[in-house]
């Protein structure tokens, strides 16, 4: 197979990070799913080569996020032999990949310092046992780690745990289950306290799963009346109690941590990738086919907390904006400032506590390139990374400002990882740390 291989070693001097730097990035997004990082050696511009620490070429076809512990970096993907082809980004590709070859579905973890391959391992070995969209993969679910453990999971072919060296703990397997249109799978366990929560939205049989962390076992299991989603559940923890929140192509829905229904709310729009988040004691969430509902939700609901006829708010809704969510990208808060990211190229930002709007949607002009991978924000800076690798990079304010972009120069789906002062971004072939260099 291809191996792991450092293309660009040691291009600036390494210095101490301050005590402030994000230290790890343990699950999508970060430690809290929202992500915001902080350092002051966090790049702003970037290129193939320009802040570059090191860059490895990576083994076949993944878009799940890297997460980061310590000094170890792990991240998934599906090798097959000869390597695919690079995808076509733009426009609508057509037709769905059929199983064919046989894949590898691996679980890797780098020396987050040099990007020197530590450990490598096979979950699985054969032909896929459904099809994918073309610009799928089948290893989009991005893995979670508590630093003690790490906790792959790969949609058609189940989740692994593995100590931090790599060796094998436990694995826990449902069978396959026929997806939307055949577009394939893409959503990532949830970690909290002792247990692993999984939701698993399909065309034939949706459930929302807890299980022990340390053992696999299951601890309860919900059926759900929904089909294809691509969302993954959220942590809420607010004022009153600690929710799991979802989004389904048909309602959203909290539970409490033993699987209990608290509360849901329709309509959503349908065809959910955009996962939920917390700030200012809201929840905000929404689902945006052709621009979806986007609401700002207050802790305590319970039962049925929907809109009704006209309603703009209600006793557990603050504030909505009937169009105000896109697909795949999840939202950034910064600050009040809630920035939402349109796959088609639109940004526009609302008040994240009134929801009236600080601008409203803006154009950006990619090319035809989609968004999927979700915007992140530090020193001042949005970041809006599209399937082109171009970074956009806009200022963190109350007017729209783009102020230049970032170019990897191949396809990038992955939403990048932020730790101890680095930026790493995943593209088709490689990653990236990217680092500030310092004068």
């Amino acid at each position: 197979m291809q191996r792991f291989f450092p293309t660009v070693l040691t291009l600036l001097t390494l210095t101490s990070v301050a005590g402030a730097d994000t230290e790890n990035w343990p699950q999508f997004r970060g430690a809290l799913s929202d992500g915001l990082a902080e350092g002051a050696t966090l790049p702003s511009r970037w290129s193939t080569t320009e802040n570059v620490v090191w860059r490895v070429d990576v083994p076949g076809w993944g878009w799940s996020s890297p997460v980061i512990w310590g000094d170890k970096i792990f991240l998934t993907s599906a090798v097959v032999d000869p390597p695919l082809p690079t995808p076509k980004v733009g426009g609508y590709p057509g037709g769905n990949i059929k199983p064919g070859d046989v894949n590898r579905w691996m679980v890797f973890c780098l020396d987050r310092e040099t990007g020197k391959l530590l450990w490598e391992r096979e979950v699985h070995k054969g032909v896929p046992p459904q099809p994918r969209h073309p610009r799928n993969s089948y290893a989009s679910d991005t893995p979670v780690t508590d630093g003690e453990r790490v906790y792959a999971y790969f949609g058609n072919i189940g989740l692994f745990a593995f100590d931090m060296e790599g060796k094998p703990l436990w694995e826990q397997k449902w069978g396959s289950f026929r997806m939307r249109d055949s577009w394939g799978t893409g959503i990532a366990p949830v970690l909290h306290q002792d247990r692993l929560f999984l939701i698993n939205d399909n065309e034939q049989k949706s459930f929302l799963v807890a299980l022990d962390k340390l053992t696999g076992k299951e601890i309860w299991r919900v059926e759900r009346a929904e089909r294809s989603n691509w969302s993954m559940p959220y942590i809420w923890i607010n004022e009153k109690r600690t929710e799991l929140v979802t989004i389904g192509t048909n309602r959203a829905r909290s539970y409490d941590l033993d699987g209990k229904l608290l509360w849901e709310l329709s309509p959503t729009s349908g065809l959910v990738s955009l996962m939920p988040v917390a700030k200012h004691g809201l929840l905000y969430l929404g689902a945006g086919y052709h621009y979806g509902p986007l609401y700002a939700i207050r802790p305590g609901g319970s039962g049925d907390i929907s809109l009704k006829d006209e309603e703009k708010n209600n006793e557990w809704i603050a504030w909505h904006e009937p169009k105000g969510a896109g697909i795949h990208p999840s939202f950034l808060i910064s600050g009040e400032r809630l920035f939402v990211v349109f796959d088609a190229g639109f940004v526009a930002c609302h008040d994240a506590k009134t929801g009236q709007a600080v601008f409203s949607r803006q154009r950006i002009d990619t090319g035809g390139g989609r968004f999927y991978a979700s915007p992140w924000s530090y020193n001042g800076k949005v970041f809006l990374l599209n399937e082109d690798g171009k970074t956009y990079v806009l200022v963190d304010g109350p007017n729209y400002k783009l102020l230049h972009t970032c170019a990897l120069e191949e396809p990038a789906w992955a939403t990048p990882a932020i730790a101890h002062g680095s930026l790493f971004v995943r593209t088709y072939s490689k990653l990236y740390r990217i680092e500030e260099a310092r004068k």
